[in-house]
């Protein structure tokens, strides 16, 4: 059964926030500017992103949950369409308002959806497609009519100057090698707040454009590497975690900002292009038997621009070179939304007017959580009305 992707939208919150003033509406930890946002900001090439803050007072506008049913009543799959006609609602995302009960059913309460398939999908940037996978999967198996797939981030309440420690060391050399500076101060200057959303069912549009998804491929390396990103707990020497329910205290969580999300840079500098493009991507193209001259366009959604010509290198390296004037981004406006980029990616895409009848799409998730990446190929349809 043909699997299609009929409708996408988004939501981003608020005015978007310039380089110039983010600190404005995030703080400044210890009251200090930050002495490595300059360096960073000009490696990820963002100029734009978008929080969920007011901008005046620093108090969250929208929940997680919020942003996410916004997304899911601004799609338009059909005329006519209510959120009531949803039978299955699937939600990624790596920063949920609660820790119980699942995110998809938070905002499915929003929503004030009648009884349906509801699931969350948990991680962090492949929590989006995965999401979307398991919308794919139940519309194909005949078990629902359509689906709801969404990803979204909150990422903001990590960001704010209080939620981190003054005594944390910035002073890092970023010059001779900057992938240093993320444990300390990379995530406050590239991540940021969104939601994006997609309707999929059995039947393509018949007016219009659809994405039919061709397949979606998920590879993890958790197997064989330690953690890289995480947040609610303590990397040990030996690479195990020691999450938040080990500590002695909920005054020691608090103290040691166990909460706050980190990354082990040498890690993620070590692994991330090994194991999406040197592995995961040739075994998934042999497997599939796709070749990159069969690909029109390219979506990935690198973190940073500093990943840009890497990813390329690696994908030249592998045998699967796609040119850079295939590739499709909108990291530079809409910044890194992780789980919700995917999906800005797509919807910007449809609407850019350079898709064609048949052309073939490519998409690329990495995950830096325990490496775990996911490809997707998706074949534009065009209605015949």
């Amino acid at each position: 059964m043909d699997i299609y992707i009929n409708a996408l939208a988004s939501f981003l919150p608020n005015a978007p926030v310039d380089n110039d003033h983010i600190e404005d509406i995030l703080g400044r930890v210890g009251n200090m500017p930050s002495r490595t946002k300059r360096r960073i900001l000009s490696n990820n090439k963002i100029n734009t992103r978008y929080y969920a803050l007011d901008p005046k007072t620093g108090k969250a506008t929208h929940t997680n949950a919020e942003l996410t049913a916004e997304a899911v009543r601004r799609l338009r799959p059909t005329e006519g369409f209510t959120t009531a006609d949803i039978k299955c609602l699937c939600c990624g995302t790596s920063s949920p308002d609660l820790l119980m009960p699942g995110h998809g059913v938070m905002v499915a309460g929003e929503l004030a959806l009648p009884p349906c398939d509801v699931v969350t999908t948990a991680g962090i940037c492949v929590a989006g497609v995965t999401a979307l996978k398991y919308a794919c999967m139940n519309v194909a198996s005949g078990t629902v009519a359509n689906a709801v797939a969404t990803g979204s981030e909150l990422a903001s309440s990590f960001m704010k100057a209080t939620f981190f420690s003054s005594a944390v060391d910035l002073g890092i050399d970023l010059k001779k090698k900057p992938e240093l500076g993320f444990d300390a101060d990379f995530l406050r200057w590239m991540l940021s707040d969104g939601a994006g959303a997609a309707y999929v069912s059995g039947d393509k549009n018949r007016i219009g454009l659809s994405y039919r998804v061709e397949w979606i491929e998920n590879r993890s390396f958790a197997g064989e590497l330690s953690t890289c990103m995480y947040a609610g707990g303590k990397k040990m020497g030996d690479g195990r975690m020691l999450g938040w329910r080990q500590l002695a205290s909920n005054l020691a969580t608090a103290e040691n900002n166990y909460f706050a999300v980190r990354q082990d840079v040498k890690l993620l500098d070590e692994h991330i292009i090994s194991t999406s493009m040197a592995r995961a991507l040739p075994e998934i193209a042999a497997k599939r038997s796709i070749r990159p001259e069969g690909i029109q366009w390219y979506l990935p959604h690198y973190s940073s621009a500093y990943f840009r010509d890497k990813i390329y290198q690696g994908m030249k390296e592998s045998g699967f070179e796609i040119p850079y004037e295939k590739w499709f981004t909108n990291l530079s406006e809409v910044g890194n939304i992780g789980s919700a980029s995917i999906y800005l990616l797509m919807e910007g895409l449809m609407q850019s007017g350079r898709l064609q009848d048949g052309d073939k799409v490519l998409c690329f998730i990495p995950e830096s959580g325990r490496f775990s990446h996911c490809f997707m190929l998706l074949t534009v349809m065009a209605g015949r009305e």
